[in-house]
């Protein structure tokens, strides 16, 4: 069977094509020789378990320890029955141990008097005891485990740390989604808690699993190349990895779209092939994407999205845990500056949103379009202008994110006319107080296709702000112009001040140039 693209469980090098999980691992041979405990964190699906599998075969194959590599998932459903959870553990650890371990390498059963309160200790302890060779568990799903099941875990682990390694392991690796320090979180009951800041303290240092390079995305694509003669081309390549940003889940997806799309190998793998598998990646929210966005009703992410989507600061009293959760989700990165990770989750996150408004905005495309097959701008925004006075007011009181709410109006009304063949490209980030779209739509010259872009700035005039934010949006707006090399464009203000007229009776349209540039301003 060929190997293929994989976007489900873990990835075998006979199965799928493979960027190397180890070389996105720094510094962790050093800590399993030093005899650390640390823990691995990183979002879903970005190679977690598919380099612990490979980092257990590697140090077994070398001889020098015996690495197990074992989940604490199906110890989830008892909950805080952490007795329950101790016997589940241990089973796994024996399960696993029979299929990856030599039998006189495998742990020994421990005696039936052992209370089960300490099963894991004494199990562990016991197996140290018997081997030559150090052990280094590689410990997964860690933070699926609630209340007092973690505590009995954590707590086993840091009793027996001192005995390591002649009687305790020698290495262990805590992997899961967060950082040790966001354990706390399930476990912040006083009279529950391990008696420090840290339910790990132990822990020497935290790692996580980088996104691909553009290199090693490059790298990944070719090895379908190499293996079926499909080539993609340079240009598919960035966009693969603009799009990912590297993220594995992604940029695996993407290529199985395309590849899929195109049953014949000697069909290169073009541009317009990527653009399209985005948006089929997006349409059909498969289960990772899904994952994620079902967490956007979490008043802690709300909290730190919002402020990035309107491109204002962080509120002084926010919670860096909020923050470290929503980055450890993957959704955003600091890139120096707060951002959303990629452009996918950029374009997925205000579409989930405002996916009700969209199918409330009536038109067809094809009314957009002048005799060109170029957008009608003046015309849709015409448009625009008679449905935001009619049901402005209404979609932006029943929004789910109130402090953005006239933004993802807007978009779900272009999102109607992109969804045709166009694209939206969304740009937003702490501080910048603005949010910048520039709406792309393909037409053709003499058959060739070119791309008509259209940019658009939006402001929103809040409570506290003393003055008209007109000029400011001026200026930034021209500056977006001057980056996209465009004559013209669009600034939006959204007033949301107290005390104003019904938004129906105060919908402005004006026109204007600023330093060179003809500028429409909208103000609502």
């Amino acid at each position: 069977m060929p190997r293929h693209f994989n976007t489900s469980g873990i990835c075998f090098p006979e199965d799928h094509y493979m960027v190397d999980p180890l070389k996105r691992l720094t510094s962790i041979r050093d800590l399993i020789d030093q005899k650390k405990y640390f823990v691995l964190h990183a979002p879903r699906q970005t190679g977690k378990t598919t380099a612990m599998r490979a980092l257990m075969d590697q140090l077994n194959a070398e001889g020098r320890y015996i690495a197990l590599h074992f989940s604490c998932e199906s110890a989830n459903v008892v909950g805080p029955d952490f007795e329950e959870a101790n016997r589940i553990i241990v089973r796994r650890i024996f399960t696993k141990s029979e299929l990856h371990l030599p039998e006189s390498e495998r742990p020994v059963p421990v005696s039936q008097e052992s209370p089960t309160s300490t099963l894991i200790f004494d199990t562990l302890q016991a197996w140290a005891k018997v081997q030559t060779k150090p052990i280094v568990l590689l410990i997964d799903e860690i933070d699926s485990l609630t209340d007092l099941s973690l505590i009995s875990v954590l707590r086993q682990l840091r009793d027996g740390y001192q005995d390591r390694p002649h009687s305790f392991p020698h290495s262990v690796a805590l992997i899961g989604l967060k950082d040790v320090r966001d354990y706390k979180v399930k476990v912040r009951d006083e009279f529950q808690s391990l008696g420090t800041a840290s339910p790990f303290n132990i822990k020497d240092r935290s790692l996580t699993l980088r996104n691909f390079t553009q290199d090693e995305v490059t790298k990944l694509y070719q090895q379908h190349t190499q293996e079926t003669g499909q080539v993609f081309e340079v240009a598919t390549l960035r966009w693969a990895f603009h799009y990912s940003q590297g993220q594995p889940w992604l940029t695996n997806a993407l290529a199985r779209e395309c590849v899929e799309a195109k049953p014949d190998r000697t069909l290169p793998i073009l541009e317009d092939d990527i653009h399209q598998a985005k948006e089929t990646i997006i349409l059909n929210r498969e289960t990772h994407l899904d994952s994620l966005m079902d967490k956007l009703r979490e008043e802690r992410i709300r909290r730190i999205l919002v402020p990035i989507m309107e491109g204002e600061l962080l509120p002084i009293d926010s919670l860096n845990d909020d923050l470290v959760y929503v980055k450890n989700l993957g959704l955003i990165e600091s890139k120096p500056d707060w951002q959303i990770a990629n452009p996918i989750y950029q374009e997925v996150i205000p579409r989930t949103l405002n996916y009700v408004m969209q199918g409330s905005i009536p038109g067809e495309f094809d009314t957009w379009l002048d005799s060109a097959g170029k957008l009608d701008w003046p015309q849709i925004w015409d448009q625009f202008l008679v449905f935001w006075r009619e049901h402005g007011a209404a979609l932006i009181g029943a929004a789910p994110y109130h402090e953005i709410a006239p933004h993802l109006v807007l978009m779900a009304y272009l999102q109607r006319i992109a969804n045709a063949k166009g694209q939206i490209i969304r740009e937003y980030a702490i501080g910048r107080k603005r949010m910048d779209l520039l709406v792309r739509w393909p037409y053709e010259v003499q058959g060739q296709r070119i791309w008509q872009q259209e940019a658009i700035e939006l402001k929103v005039w809040k409570p506290t702000d003393k003055r008209d934010p007109l000029e400011k949006g001026l200026r930034q707006l021209t500056q977006y112009l001057a980056g996209l090399s465009l004559n013209a464009g669009t600034l939006i203000i959204f007033d949301r001040r107290e005390g104003l007229p019904d938004l129906e009776d105060r919908v402005e349209r004006e026109f204007m140039e600023f330093e060179g540039r003809q500028i429409q301003v909208i103000r609502g």
